[in-house]
């Protein structure tokens, strides 16, 4: 049982003659302690074959908990889930899984706070996992070119449940909304229904790929540049818990960071 926080937080708290509300703050932080001791004990027993299945899981039941959201799931959304099935050269019984876990997801009853919260304690301190997870739901939800209500507020809730603050969540949605341009994500042809970035990429859309401003200085942005390639390394994530299956969005990831930065350092003039 994991109790020896709280144990520890009231008994400072009486020891330093905090009182009744100091004792209460104890157990609070004590009880915070003891969270945090049990998702690190919980993440420390899984190997790694363990987080890439819940991953992977996840994964879909995320992508179809969130489709739905938008109401009646549609042909194209179908086919959407399957082109991203397709960049990660799903097939045979893989394949059947990921379709299975996106149909759980659409289930009126799916228990998405609760597939989170096994996800989160899964990753626990891997923050670059937790942030590949964010950004493939993300991607799906801008893959028709509009953000639906719905889909923004179950986004907010993985956010939350995934321990992302609100201000990093903003900037992860400007980021893939600028890598929309540098082919991240899905592209569609518009005569099937689907979207189509119209123009190249601008500086302004290359800046919110990689996180910056426009006017920042160089080093700030090499700086930023190099956080991310370190952070979407895909033999890095593999090793981290990361599922084989998803290298090639890995890859794809570190390839629009390149471009981005590529167009940055021609726009701006540095080497």
């Amino acid at each position: 049982m994991h109790y020896w926080g709280k144990i520890i937080g009231v008994v400072l708290a009486i020891v330093s003659g905090l009182g009744f509300w100091g004792a209460l703050i104890g157990l609070i932080l004590g009880h915070g302690f003891d969270k945090a001791s049990a998702q690190r004990k919980f993440a420390g027993g899984m190997n790694k074959r363990d987080r890439q299945a819940i991953f992977f899981a996840s994964t879909f039941q995320i992508l179809g908990h969130l489709t739905k959201s938008k109401g009646r799931v549609t042909e194209t959304d179908i086919q959407l889930a399957s082109n991203l099935m397709d960049r990660m050269q799903l097939h045979g019984e893989t394949r059947k899984a990921a379709q299975q876990a996106f149909r759980e997801g659409k289930a009126p009853d799916f228990p998405l706070r609760d597939v989170l919260k096994q996800l989160r304690m899964a990753c626990y301190g891997r923050f670059d996992l937790i942030q590949m997870f964010l950004e493939i739901q993300l991607q799906a939800a801008f893959a028709d070119g509009n953000l639906h209500p719905n889909e923004r507020k179950v986004l907010f809730i993985i956010a939350e449940e995934l321990g992302i603050s609100k201000s990093q969540f903003e900037q992860f949605l400007d980021m893939i909304q600028g890598g929309r341009q540098f082919g991240q994500g899905y592209s569609q042809q518009q005569s099937g229904g689907y979207y189509q970035q119209s123009s190249g990429p601008t500086l302004e859309d290359a800046c919110k790929v990689l996180g910056v401003s426009i006017n920042d200085e160089p080093t700030k942005i090499k700086r930023a540049y190099r956080k991310l390639m370190s952070e979407h390394h895909p033999d890095k994530l593999i090793a981290k818990g990361l599922p084989p299956e998803m290298m090639e969005i890995a890859k794809q990831k570190a390839q629009s960071i390149q471009a981005a930065y590529d167009l940055v350092k021609r726009e701006r003039g540095f080497k």
